[in-house]
C-alpha cells in the first residue's frame, strides 16, 4: 500500500507519475471541437431525456416488472464503476495499479456511460484539477460570477453546458502518458462501437428473457438510454452540485465540497473535497461513515489479486490538510 507524500498539495494535476504540480507548469491549452462533435455532445445529452418519455409511455399500458429494474441498476453500476474506477481514479490519476485485463474491461465499460471517448474523458479532468474554480476550469460552476442568475448559469454550465463549449484540454499536454498505449488508444478511437454495445447488450437481454420485441425495446429504453440518463446527471453534478453545496473539511484552495447525496449516488465520488485535498487517493471516502462504492470495488479486486498498490493519505496528512479553525 502506498501513502501519498505528505508535501503540500496546491491545485495538483496528475501526469503521468501522478504527482501533482503548479500551473505554472502545465498552461491550459485549447483546440476547437469540430461542429459535427459539438452536435454529437448535444444529442448525447438530449436522446437520455428522450428515452424517459418514451419509457413512461410506454410502462404504462404495458407493466413494468423487476427485469427492466435489474436492467437499469445493473447498467448503472457496472458504466458507473468504469467511469469512477476505471476513468477517474486509474487511468486520470493512477490512484491502484492492475492488469491490461481489467484496464481494458473499465475502459470498455467507462465508455459505454457515453460521456465521451477515454483519453478526452481523463484529459478533461486532469485540466479541471489544474485550474479547479478558476477560469480555464472546463466545468466550474463559479464562472459567472455573483447573484442568482448567474449562479443558475453557473450551474447550468456545470451540469451539462460545457460539454457543447468551443474548448478541448490538449492531449499533448494532459495525456502523453495514455496517448503512449496502443490498447488506450484503440478503446478511445472506438467509442462509437462500445456506445453502441452498451445500448444493445440490454436490448438483447429484454428480449431474450421475455422473448418479445417489446422486452427488446423496454430494456433498450430502461437498460440502455434510462441508464445513460442517470449516469450522465449524478455525474454532472459531482460537477456542479459538489463544488456548492457540502461540507469542505480541507482546505484545497477551491470550492470542492463533500456532498453525502453524491458520495452515495456517484459511488463514492460525491466525497469532492477528500478528492481535491488527495487527488491521487484510490479511497474518497476517508471516513468509516463515508460510503465509497468504488473504493469497495477496487478492495475487491485487491482480494482478488486483480489490483495493488493503493494509494492513500496517511493519518498525518489528513490531519495537516485539515481547513484552519
Amino acid at each position: 500500500m502506498t501513502t501519498i507524500p505528505s508535501s503540500p498539495i496546491d491545485r495538483p494535476a496528475p501526469l503521468a507519475d501522478g504527482v501533482g504540480v503548479t500551473p505554472s507548469i502545465i498552461p491550459y491549452e485549447s483546440i476547437r471541437v469540430p461542429l459535427r462533435m459539438r452536435i454529437a455532445n448535444l444529442i448525447a445529452i438530449i436522446l437520455p431525456f428522450a428515452g424517459i418519455v418514451a419509457g413512461g409511455v410506454l410502462i404504462w399500458p404495458l407493466g413494468f416488472g423487476w427485469l427492466y429494474i435489474a436492467l437499469l441498476v445493473g447498467g448503472y453500476l457496472c458504466t458507473g464503476i468504469g467511469v469512477t474506477a476505471g476513468f477517474h481514479r486509474l487511468f486520470t490519476h493512477k490512484s491502484f495499479e492492475t492488469g491490461r485485463g481489467v484496464k481494458f474491461i473499465l475502459g470498455v465499460l467507462g465508455s459505454m456511460a457515453v460521456e465521451g471517448p477515454l483519453l478526452s474523458w481523463v484529459a478533461t479532468h486532469r485540466c479541471h484539477h489544474q485550474h479547479s474554480d478558476r477560469d480555464d476550469d472546463p466545468h466550474s460552476p463559479h464562472s459567472f460570477g455573483g447573484g442568482l442568475w448567474r449562479m443558475l448559469r453557473g450551474i447550468w454550465h456545470a451540469q451539462m453546458g460545457w460539454i457543447i463549449s468551443h474548448k478541448s484540454p490538449s492531449f499533448k499536454k494532459y495525456v502523453p502518458d495514455l496517448e503512449h498505449d496502443r490498447m488506450l488508444r484503440f478503446i478511445h478511437a472506438a467509442f462509437p462501437l462500445w456506445v453502441a454495445v452498451g445500448l444493445l447488450i440490454p436490448a438483447l437481454l429484454g428480449g431474450l428473457i421475455t422473448l418479445s420485441w417489446t422486452g427488446a425495446l423496454l430494456g433498450f429504453i430502461w437498460g440502455g438510454l434510462i441508464r445513460v440518463f442517470f449516469v450522465h446527471h449524478v455525474t454532472w453534478s459531482v460537477n456542479s452540485v459538489c463544488h456548492i453545496w457540502g461540507a469542505q473539511p480541507y482546505d484545497c484552495h477551491d470550492e470542492s465540497r463533500n456532498n453525502p447525496i453524491f458520495g452515495v449516488l456517484a459511488l463514492g465520488e460525491g466525497w469532492h473535497n477528500n478528492h481535491h485535498a488527495f487527488p491521487t487517493s484510490a479511497r474518497h471516502g476517508l471516513k468509516w461513515w463515508q460510503f465509497d462504492a468504488s473504493w469497495l470495488f477496487i478492495r475487491t479486486l485487491m482480494l482478488l489479486n486483480l489490483a495493488r498498490n493503493p494509494r492513500l493519505p496517511s493519518k498525518d496528512r489528513q490531519i495537516s490538510a485539515l481547513r484552519a479553525g
